[in-house]
């Protein structure tokens, strides 16, 4: 499974920032998730098939922990994207900090932003109600 898919499960992304901290046991993990034992084991098999987690067996017991080698390899495919953003990012905090500064050579503050009033609803060039329809019931006039 690619990594992306793997890291689409937010429990998953939970369970490394857990072992980010410290190796755990599948116990440990289950009660910070609030998943049971056998959830949090499927979780982990999905992790540790796509390398990003290692089991150190102990007696019956399995501690599990971060591999960073496959993160650093999808933070290396994420680095031009990352500049792309940061790059966009940079241009519009300028653009913002240049919208907020007066004008040069004036001591004015810019203006406020104006409230906004949407305009009236235009008259219709008709009337919206209808005339009564006749009740198709005869009554004792009609008769």
């Amino acid at each position: 499974m690619l990594p992306f898919a793997v890291l689409a499960e937010p429990a998953r992304r939970r369970i490394l920032d857990l072992l980010r901290e410290r190796p755990r046991l599948v116990g440990e993990l289950s009660a910070e998730l609030g998943l049971s034992q056998p959830g949090t084991s499927k979780h982990l098999r999905v992790l540790r098939e796509a390398g990003l987690v290692e089991a150190q067996v102990d007696a019956q017991r399995r501690r599990y922990a971060l591999r960073a080698e496959p993160l650093a390899e999808l933070d290396a495919w994420l680095a031009p994207y990352r500049r792309f953003w940061n790059r966009r990012l940079d241009a519009l905090e300028r653009e913002l900090d240049r919208m907020a500064d007066p004008v040069p050579g004036s001591d004015a503050a810019p203006d406020p932003v104006p409230d906004f009033h949407p305009a009236p609803d235009p008259v219709p060039d008709f009337d919206p109600v209808p005339d009564p329809v006749p009740d198709p019931v005869p009554t004792e006039e009609t008769r």
